[in-house]
């Protein structure tokens, strides 16, 4: 949770500023969209799948780069 307290002498923009600056490092916007729509168990399944190939074959790549 963020909390944000108004200093003395600072705007609400500046405030604000530094409220979304918080959520972003909280990673609390993520989430919110994570968890904006619905997704079927199975199409969590499948897109985690396609990280770890995607994590897989990127290693396989940086890896081939430096052994030439």
């Amino acid at each position: 949770m963020v909390n944000i307290k108004v200093r003395e002498g600072e705007s609400i923009e500046e405030a604000i500023r530094r409220f979304k600056r918080d959520c972003e490092r909280n990673g609390i916007m993520q989430e919110i969209k994570k968890r904006e729509f619905y997704k079927a168990p199975s199409v969590l399944k499948k897109e985690r799948i396609a990280e770890t190939k995607r994590k897989i074959r990127r290693k396989m790549l940086k890896d081939n780069r430096w052994t030439k």
